[in-house]
């Protein structure tokens, strides 16, 4: 789980786009510096084991900072200051901490958290990708091959997310569909810092 979440987040890189799809990430960030939604995930192994699924509520303010809480089925946290990125296990008491840096540019998480289209057209080769399911899809191919993804694709209904999806190098893929979304709506600062509980391990930087 650990993982697939820090993959999600900061696994891939990416180069120019086309217009459509372009206009339509655009008009999502032009409109959208707070987000706050519920997600429902779900990862298929390649391998043919069982799929994994897990359910939780996310925010982001842009740029660069967001909030990724899993409530089912084991609680996990995942909090980007801007300067740092926070990974909490209740269960195991334990925190690990990296630095955000550059890193989030590069991310699947700069789609939505970035600084906008310019910023990840130095990363990302963008394309429309048509619709299904109801939704208009955008897809982001990676421009380094050394980021463990292939593709990404962002299902908008509109300019309103809907939907993620993620195919890794190893084929895994993992789905994530956007509910009870909310943009702008009122987000305090401390919604995006994390401060270690008392007595849990820390690891990291």
């Amino acid at each position: 789980m650990f993982r697939s979440l820090f993959g999600l987040f900061f696994a891939l890189a990416a180069t120019a786009a086309d217009a459509d799809a372009v206009d339509r990430l655009r008009a999502f960030l032009e409109t959208t510096k707070l987000l706050r939604a519920d997600f429902a995930q779900t990862v298929l192994p390649k391998n043919g084991r069982k799929p994994q699924f897990s359910s939780g509520s996310m925010a982001i303010a842009r740029p660069h900072k967001f909030r990724w809480q899993i409530d089912k089925p084991y609680p996990q946290l995942i909090v980007g200051d801007g300067e740092k990125v926070w990974l909490h296990d209740p269960e195991l008491n334990q925190v690990t901490v990296r630095k955000q840096g550059a890193a989030l540019a590069g991310s699947p998480a700069a789609l939505l958290a970035g600084e906008g289209v310019a910023a990840l057209e130095q990363h990302f080769a963008l394309k429309d990708d048509g619709a299904k399911d109801g939704l208009e899809w955008l897809a982001a191919t990676p421009k380094s091959r050394d980021t463990g993804f292939e593709k990404v694709r962002i299902g908008f209904a509109g300019a309103e997310l809907r939907a993620m999806e993620l195919t890794d190098s190893f084929g895994q893929q993992t789905s994530l569909v956007f509910s009870k979304v909310e943009k702008n709506p009122p987000l305090a600062a401390a919604h995006f810092r994390f401060t270690p509980p008392k007595g849990a391990d820390v690891l990291g930087e």
